[in-house]
C-alpha cells in the first residue's frame, strides 16, 4: 500500500518535540559499566554499591569499582552471565530492580557482540542497551489496527499502542520474536499477514524509574508494517491487551498529541504515516 502524507493533521512542533523527548541524557551523570574490556552499559556512580554487601559468593571479587583521578567505572569479572545475573539477583533482593521476569535479555558491548545475556529485571538501573519489535497492521483500506494495553501493564498502562510491540529476548531473532509477539498479543500468524515489510529502526534514550530511579533506557527498535486481510480480526492471547482499535489514519495523527499513545507507537505511527 502507499503511504499517505496528513501535512494538514500532524503538528511539525508537537512531532520535532516528541522526538527530541525520545532521546533525553540522564537526570543525574552515570559512569561505564563494564564486563571484562567490553563497555556494556552505564550506572550512576554508587548504584552498585548498594548491593555489595549481600551475601552472593558469585560476586565476590567479581564486581568492583575503579576510581581514578578523572574518571569512576564499574567492572564485573569473570563469566559476563553468571556475574551479571547475580547482580541481577542482589539488586532484587534490595528492591532496585524492575518486575522479575524470568526472561533472559542478550547484552552486547558497543561494537554490537554479544557477550552474555541478563534478567529483564535489571538492565534498566544498569543502562543496558535492549532490542525490541513492533508492527504497524493496515487494514486493506488503509485503516490501522491499534491495541490500548491492559491496565494491568506495569509500564503505560491504558496507552494506545502499535498493533503488536515486545521485546526480543536472548532467545530471539527479530524474526522469532517477530512472530511470538505478533501472536501472543494479537492472535495472528505472520504467514497469514499480507506485505510484511521492514519499516526502520529507532532509538529511544531517556530516564527510567527502575532501580528506584536509577534506571535509563536505551532500546532499539525495529519495527515492521503489514496488512491485515479484511476478513481477520486481532485476538489478544496473553492478556496484556485491553482491545483492539480500527481508526482512520486522520484520526490517529489527531489523538496523538493528546497522549493517547505511547512514544514508541507515536515515533512508529508517524513515520509508518509518512512523517
Amino acid at each position: 500500500m502507499s503511504v499517505v502524507r496528513f501535512t494538514d493533521v500532524l503538528d511539525a512542533a508537537w512531532l520535532a518535540a516528541l522526538r527530541a523527548g525520545a532521546d533525553v541524557p540522564p537526570l543525574r551523570p552515570r559512569v561505564p559499566l563494564f564486563a571484562g574490556v567490553a563497555r556494556i552499559g552505564s550506572v550512576e556512580p554508587d548504584f552498585l554499591s548498594k548491593i555489595s554487601l549481600q551475601p552472593s559468593s558469585d560476586m565476590r571479587g567479581q564486581l568492583s569499582k575503579v576510581e581514578r583521578l578523572d574518571s569512576v567505572s564499574w567492572h564485573l569479572d569473570g563469566d559476563v552471565t553468571l556475574g551479571l545475573n547475580a547482580v541481577a539477583a542482589a539488586m532484587q533482593q534490595v528492591g532496585l530492580g524492575g518486575a522479575w521476569r524470568n526472561e533472559q535479555l542478550a547484552v552486547h558491548n558497543e561494537q554490537g557482540h554479544r557477550v552474555g545475556t541478563i534478567e529483564r529485571a535489571a538492565v534498566r538501573p544498569l543502562g543496558i542497551t535492549t532490542a525490541a519489535v513492533h508492527m504497524v497492521g493496515f487494514a486493506p483500506d488503509g485503516r490501522v489496527w491499534l491495541q490500548q494495553r491492559a491496565m494491568s501493564k506495569a509500564n503505560d498502562p491504558g496507552m494506545w499502542d502499535t498493533l503488536m510491540g515486545g521485546m526480543v529476548s536472548a532467545a530471539d531473532t527479530l524474526q522469532t520474536a517477530l512472530a511470538r509477539e505478533t501472536w501472543e498479543e494479537a492472535g495472528l500468524r505472520l504467514d497469514a499477514l499480507e506485505a510484511i515489510t521492514h519499516g526502520g529502526r529507532i532509538t529511544t534514550r531517556r530516564p527510567s524509574t527502575d532501580g528506584r530511579g536509577a534506571g535509563y533506557v536505551v532500546e532499539h527498535i525495529d519495527w515492521y508494517h503489514c496488512v491485515v486481510p479484511v476478513d481477520m480480526e486481532p485476538v489478544n492471547q496473553d492478556g496484556e491487551v485491553a482491545q483492539f482499535g480500527l481508526w482512520e489514519p486522520r484520526e490517529v495523527l489527531a489523538r496523538m498529541p493528546q497522549e493517547h499513545f505511547t512514544t514508541e507507537a507515536a515515533l512508529i505511527l508517524a513515520a509508518a504515516l509518512g512523517y
